[in-house]
């Protein structure tokens, strides 16, 4: 008996074991960057997202962060790009699923869900119901038992598999939300290549996003350090104060005008190249 076949008419053990095996797997990406990432963010925020603390601990953590920051610029781009290898990873992850997916239920799950869609649309005279023929609610069991004389009795009877029912409605789902997680995951891929290769775009998106930063600051500093820690500046700007990340953000571009030889290497044009 086909895998498919059994899944279809014993329902669920195997749905709680496919179920599981897609959690993990979409778990996946999200434990490997918290492996590589170490707890780095949580770390260099040392309670700053708070702000409410003496004017001596919040200027010595200020301190220790701006420090962290000036020493180890230039250094965050492997860092960075691990973690876009995640957002990859989920992408590939979802686009497997589908596959794998469309391959359990011998290629019907790829156009399942356009295939349900084209269904509400059809004439209820002409169509048919493609959950119904994926996922049947009834089929022909065969029963053994004793009979009257002691011998093995065959008889075939109609079963109603009314978990059948349910699991449609799961699949359905399934599709429709792995088909906007590959859409919005391919968006994030291509916002983060913009990212990587126009600096320009990072000014942008910085100033958009802390209004309380100055223009020229950003620029200093995009233009002074690589991409990896601009995403690190982002990631710390979303999680620290924002009158503190402001002074932060300030005191390294203040650091990197003055010392216009800090590890700038091939420094070319008005903004550095990631």
């Amino acid at each position: 008996m086909k895998l498919t076949s059994f899944m279809r008419n014993s329902g669920g053990p195997i749905l709680v074991f496919i179920v599981s095996q897609k959690a993990i797997l979409f778990y996946t990406p999200r434990w490997l960057w918290k492996s590589w990432e170490g707890g780095k963010i949580h770390a260099l925020i040392m309670d700053l997202d708070i702000g409410i603390c003496s004017e001596a601990e919040k200027k010595q953590k200020k301190k220790l962060l701006l420090d962290y920051l000036w020493e180890n610029l230039r250094y965050h781009n492997w860092w960075a790009y691990r973690y876009y290898v995640c957002e990859l990873l989920a992408l590939i992850n979802v686009i497997g699923q589908m596959f794998l997916m469309n391959r359990f239920f011998d290629g019907e799950f790829m156009t399942f869900g356009l295939d349900v869609i084209d269904y509400m649309e059809t004439d209820q005279e002409d169509r048919m119901d493609p959950m119904i023929y994926i996922f049947p609610r009834m089929t022909k069991c065969t029963f053994f038992k004793y009979g009257s004389s002691g011998e093995v009795e065959k008889h075939d009877a109609i079963c109603i598999l009314p978990l059948n029912v349910v699991n449609e409605k799961i699949y359905i789902f399934l599709w429709f939300w792995f088909i906007l997680l590959t859409l919005l995951t391919l968006l994030t891929l291509i916002y983060r290549v913009v990212i990587i290769f126009s600096p320009r775009m990072r000014v942008y998106l910085f100033r958009m996003r802390f209004r309380l930063v100055r223009r020229d600051a950003i620029e200093i500093i995009v233009r002074r350090s690589k991409m990896g820690d601009w995403f690190l500046l982002y990631l710390l700007g979303e999680n620290i104060d924002t009158v503190i990340f402001r002074d932060v953000v300030q005191d390294l571009a203040n650091r990197l005008g003055h010392n216009q030889h800090h590890r700038v290497p091939g420094l070319k044009g008005e903004i550095q190249d990631a």
